[in-house]
């Protein structure tokens, strides 16, 4: 389980693919020594590590995770979110992330407002039926949350305003208009929905 705080930015070292799906190689600055099989999440993809040396990892990408999320379209040099599984006795700073992406979204717009920067993600509607003002999503791994929420028939359009600290230490500072980013709705609310009967399209 993961809270959506990151821990430090990655950097993709290789990716070898083999059909649909691949593994990857990506350099972190953990001050933790990397253990194989732990969980860390990968721009909020939870990736086990298959092997490591010193401070890179490597981790198997299956078919489904790829189309799940955004990892396909990441290359050598690409920046990362990176945060480790949370330790029983760690604080919890954010909200529950399970590291189980829903789907995708595309960012659709920056607006500067004095200290913050506000950011629109657009996304499919089964994914924007979890989206509650005031609410948490995990974008690219990183907990926001949101703002508000327009929904546009088949399509929803998340607004968060993100702060200083978290605009700079993860990869949102290196996104653009148009880029994709990986969503997981809030879980509580996903299961909240399930056993009240209504239908679970994530």
């Amino acid at each position: 389980m993961f809270t959506g705080i990151i821990e430090c930015l990655g950097t993709v070292k290789k990716m070898v693919r083999a059909g649909k799906s691949f593994s990857i190689e990506i350099e972190s600055s953990f001050k933790e020594e990397i253990v194989t099989g732990e969980s860390i999440a990968v721009n909020g993809v939870c990736l086990t590590v298959s092997s490591f040396s010193g401070s890179s990892f490597t981790a198997d990408v299956t078919p489904e995770t790829v189309r799940r999320s955004s990892l396909g379209v990441l290359r050598a040099g690409s920046p990362v979110n990176l945060e480790r599984a949370l330790k029983a006795d760690g604080r919890f700073g954010g909200h529950i992330v399970s590291g189980h992406i829903d789907g995708t979204g595309r960012i659709a717009a920056f607006a500067k407002e004095e200290n913050a920067v506000n950011i629109q993600f657009s996304m499919e509607k089964k994914l924007g039926d979890y989206m509650i003002e005031k609410g948490s999503v995990a974008v690219d791994g990183i907990s926001l949350t949101v703002a508000a929420v327009k929904r546009l028939g088949s399509t929803c359009v998340v607004f968060a305003s993100v702060i200083p600290h978290t605009w700079s230490s993860t990869v949102l500072s290196k996104k653009r208009c148009g880029d994709i980013v990986n969503i997981e709705c809030d879980i509580v609310g996903k299961y909240i929905r399930h056993f009240a009967g209504g239908e679970h399209e994530c």
